[in-house]
Order: structure tokens, then sequence, then C-alpha cells
């Protein structure tokens, strides 16, 4: 995005810069254009021309790794390519609220370094190299994280107390319950779907019974695990067998049924804080004593007893077991399989869960490392796939949702094409980012063979955790069945990517015959 200063003024003598805001949440919908107004007024009265500008949207300022429009700000600085000599930023905060102080003043070294001189246009310091400048900054620098650090206490105390009160704070039900919205009387309004959230502030979330036979599918894995013995595997092996399915619309496995044995959610507990992953530092699994429980906030699937007999079962299995005779065992399955991963781990009968390898060593991979095994590729993939198929129907219903906004009707056919006001079908598709040499590529298979009028492809962050941008293809400009993007594309692609589908739910609006007079 370019934007022309009002410093411009066709004399050519102006110096040019690059504009960098930023805002944390979605929620602030007018935070980077009032940053914008700032570093406006702040180019004009030094003479500079902002030819650039990068932003990070609904992005925290605690990392680096998700901010792509700081991320390719560096690049530029680093590689040599930046056609600017400054960078304005609308105040300390908005360039990083790192927890060390110093990785935010290593990002402006990096650009001192490259002789481009990094303005915060909202302070009430000139950023010159004075000493007065460097102490504030600094002061500036650790005031940022303590305000995220206090921030995120403050937080945390919140969703602890709304445990306590039993209400649900994020993730999937599981299999025999769903989520149920109430409003702030407790009065139940709705069952939410997969991906369904809540749209009020003063309403809630619990859990409810699910559908009498999946709730009757749990009694018979309690009662076949308990009472006649069976293996998980074995009875993930039986439910297939007769056609089952987990509530992910997957085969079951050794995993899946361990899941449903162990989760304190069948007996009704609200349980919170099993894992820690404060200020986007290192995810840490927290030992039980820490976490957050409220019993009975639920209705139970199950009784306490049956649940606890099967706990015990489980229990008994490691409890036996030295430090030692584990890492035997993971050494025999390292022999045995050739590779480790927690998926290995857990469909293995002869082996304890994967659950045990980190509770006993902290995690899998200091695991690993006892008995001198190092993962020869990054499986990280197997959990970003797994995060794509999970949010694929959320961002169906995401684009549904603003087909219907717009007064457009929309339906499935047998093959799950999208059916707009019956005149036109869309195929949707995830398009993951894959590191390939200095940047990254996505890969874009679509869906020809369903003949769809149109194809949405929509293109995860670097990180593959949120929706960077959409590329909408009408099927006859485009027949391959695969295609491959760079971050940046010839204009014969990039002339099908948007930032946003507002054009494109506008045209599901219909209207009279006198309106469209």
């Amino acid at each position: 995005m370019r934007r022309r200063s009002t410093a411009d003024n066709g004399q050519g003598d102006s110096k040019q810069a690059a504009a960098y805001v930023r805002m944390s949440t979605d929620h602030q919908k007018y935070s980077t254009e009032n940053q914008l107004t700032t570093i406006e007024r702040y180019a004009e009265q030094r003479g500079l021309l902002i030819t650039e500008i990068f932003e990070d949207s609904g992005r925290s300022g605690l990392r680096v790794d998700d901010r792509e429009g700081l991320q390719r700000l560096m690049r530029e600085v680093q590689t040599g390519q930046a056609a600017f000599s400054a960078i304005l930023v609308y105040d300390v905060s908005r360039w990083g609220r790192f927890q060390d102080a110093d990785e935010g003043a290593y990002y402006e070294h990096v650009c001192s370094r490259a002789g481009i001189r990094v303005h915060y246009c909202g302070e009430q310091f000139d950023n010159d190299g004075s000493i007065g400048s460097v102490l504030l900054k600094s002061v500036k620098r650790v005031m940022a994280g303590e305000y995220s650090r206090e921030l995120s206490v403050k937080v945390f105390a919140g969703q602890c107390r709304l445990i306590e009160l039993g209400f649900r704070q994020g993730g999937p039900a599981g299999y025999g319950l769903r989520r149920q919205l109430i409003d702030e009387n407790r009065i139940p309004k709705a069952i939410l779907n997969r991906g369904d959230r809540k749209s009020l502030q003063t309403d809630r979330v619990v859990l409810t019974l699910g559908p009498t036979e999946e709730v009757e599918q749990i009694h018979e894995i309690y009662s076949l695990f308990v009472e006649r013995g069976r293996s998980e595997a074995e009875i993930a092996s039986y439910l297939n067998a007769d056609g089952g399915r987990t509530d992910f619309g997957r085969p079951w496995t050794r995993a899946s049924v361990h899941q449903i044995l162990t989760n304190e959610n069948y007996i009704g507990n609200n349980v919170f804080n099993r894992v820690s992953f404060k200020l986007k530092q290192k995810r840490v699994a927290n030992s039980p004593e820490t976490w957050v429980r409220s019993e009975s906030a639920f209705p139970a699937v199950v009784s306490r007893a049956l649940f606890e007999r099967a706990h015990a079962i489980i229990d008994a299995r490691s409890a036996g077991y030295s430090d030692e005779e584990l890492l035997a065992l993971l050494q025999t399955v390292l022999d045995e399989e050739g590779y480790l991963s927690g998926v290995v781990i857990d469909e293995r009968d002869d082996v304890p869960s994967a659950s045990v390898y980190r509770r006993r060593f902290g995690s899998l991979t200091r695991a690993y490392s006892l008995i001198g095994y190092v993962p020869d590729r990054d499986y990280s993939y197997i959990e970003v796939n797994r995060r794509i198929r999970d949010a694929h129907p959320t961002v169906v219903s995401k684009i549904v949702n603003g087909f219907e906004l717009a007064g457009g009707h929309v339906s499935r056919d047998e093959s799950q094409l999208l059916i707009v006001n019956g005149q036109f079908s869309a195929a949707i598709v995830i398009a993951r980012a894959a590191s390939y040499g200095a940047g990254y590529r996505w890969h874009i298979r679509l869906d020809t063979g369903l003949f769809p009028d149109l194809t949405i492809a929509v293109r995860l962050c670097t990180s593959n955790t949120d929706i960077l941008d959409y590329y909408v293809f009408p099927s006859l400009d485009l027949t391959i069945p695969h295609l491959k993007l760079a971050q940046d594309n010839a204009l014969s692609l990039d002339a099908y990517r948007f930032e946003a589908l507002d054009f494109l739910y506008s045209l599901a609006r219909q209207c009279s015959f006198g309106e469209a007079a």
C-alpha cells in the first residue's frame, strides 16, 4: 500500500520515508488510521514523503513471528532494497511490546546500521541519539513490555474466575458434548456448531450433553475398557468396524479413545491451565496442582466412580516403570518403527502414552534426546495440517455468512460446492505457507474436476495461523489443476488478489427490477 504525504509539493526534494502501523486486535477498528494521521502530520512538519506503508492489523507486539508487515519491512532494510531513509512509527509500543527490551533495540539497530532512522512520531522526545532520548526510549521499551505482563496477569485472573463460575474458555467440546450459548442470566440461547462464536460480550459458553447416540457410545467405550478389559486400540478397531467416526468425522484411533478415557469434561469438570503459553513465550505443560478446576460445572456423561476406575487402570500401566524402563521402551519403538512422534507412541499398545513421557521427562523432545534420537525432519507440518483441517469449517462458515449478510442465499450440492442464489457455484480451498529459500510459497490445488464457477483460495500468513488474503479465480480464466504463488506475483495473478471478499459478497445481493432500473 502506498500513500503520498502532503509534504510532496512536486519539487522532488522531500526525503522518502516508510510508515509502520500496528494494532493488536481487530476490534481496534480505527487504530491504524489514527496512527497514520499522527505519522502524516509528523512527516509534513519535517518535509518527509511517505512512499510506503507497512501494516500489521490484529497482531500482537510481543513477537515478530506473525507480524508479516514488520518482517517485510526488515527484509527490505537488511537486503538493501529499501527505497526510504526513514521509518515512521506512532510510538515505541507500536514498534513492539517485546518482553526483552533489547529485542526492540536490536531491530532499530539493524535499521540504523543500514542508514535508516526510526522516528517515533507520537512520543515527546526526538529519537536523535541524545542521552535524554536514549534514556526515555529505554524506559518506554520496558514500560511497553511491562504493560503486556500486567495485562496478561489480569486476563489470566479473569479467565480463572470464569472457569470457576463454570464457563467454557475456548476449544472444541469433544465427542458426546456440545457448546451451549447462554445469556447473562444463564438462560440457554443456542447450540454452537463448530466454528461458531458468541456475538455478545455478555453471553457465555458452557458444555452440555450431545446427541443421545454419542453419549451412549461413550458409555460403551468406558464399559469395554473398565469392565471387559479391552485396550484403546481394540476399542478403536471395534468402533471403526461398526462405522463409527469421531467428532471430527475421522476414524477412531487409540489416541482418540484414550482422550475420552482421560478427559475430565466427561465427569462435568471444567479444567483450565493445563498448558501455558503466556506472553507468546515457550509453551509449558503445567503440573496438575496448578490447574484451575471447577467441579460438576457441566452435566456429567459418565459417573465419577467409573471415570476414576478408568484412570486407575491407565495410571497403573506406567506407575511401575522407572525412567530407564520408559526410555528402553521408547528405544524399542524407534528400532521397530524407524522414527518417533507422539502419534506413533500413542498408537502402540505395548508402550505408555506420549503424555506419560511428557509428564516424566518434561517434553517428548527431551525424551528423544535421552535415547540419542534427533528427528531427521520437521514434523510441525502435521500440526499445521491439523489446524487447517480444523479451521476449514470456520472459514467456510465465515464466507457463507458474508454472502447471506449481503442478502444472498447459499446452499451446498453433493460435492460441497457453495451454490449462491442458485446462479453460480464456488469452491473454497485453504493454502498453507511453506518456506522456500529466502521466502515462502503457497501451493493451491484447484478443484477443476468439480467445475466450480469460482474458486476462492484462502491464503494463510507465513505462520499458518491467520488469513493473509484471498484469490478469487473464475473457472474461465484458470483451468490448470495446480498453482504456486509467491509472496509477490505477476499482475496476471495478483489481479485476482483481494484483502477482503466484500466485493464478492456484493454480487450475491438481489434487487427488484425497479431498483436495477
